[in-house]
């Protein structure tokens, strides 16, 4: 009878240090993610704000140039690889440039850039145009 009392009072002590390991987890702090931007630079407070200024037709997301004279050139739009050429929605990619594609819809020509140009751009003089 002695040796089954001090096999189980050694093993009282076992559950309270499990207890405290598996309480930690709730004490610790969520981690911020190092990668995500700033809070000043976060999305509009609206959706709809959002939704309002996002262009509405395609987007030019790459441009892959072969490094051989003459390689092919493929143009990344709205998540689609297409080549010169390729349909893009109702249009038709008409050249692949090295920052730019040009869409022809008919008559009409659109060119989409890899970098658009901010609204102000500025003179090399410092001037404003």
């Amino acid at each position: 009878m002695d040796r089954t009392v001090n096999r189980r009072s050694n093993l009282l002590p076992l559950p309270l240090p499990l207890l405290l390991m598996l309480a930690l987890p709730a004490l610790a702090q969520k981690m911020a993610d190092p990668t995500r931007p700033p809070a000043t630079l976060a999305a509009p407070d609206s959706e709809a704000a959002a939704s309002d200024s996002a262009p509405t037709g395609p987007r030019l997301q790459s441009i892959l140039i072969g490094r051989a004279p003459g390689g092919r050139r493929l143009a990344v739009i709205d998540g689609a690889t297409v080549r010169a050429g390729a349909k893009v929605g109702d249009a038709i990619l008409d050249r692949i440039n090295d920052n730019s594609v040009v869409l022809r819809r008919g008559k009409n020509l659109e060119t989409l850039t890899l970098f658009p140009k901010p609204a102000e751009a500025a003179d090399p003089t410092g001037k404003t145009k």
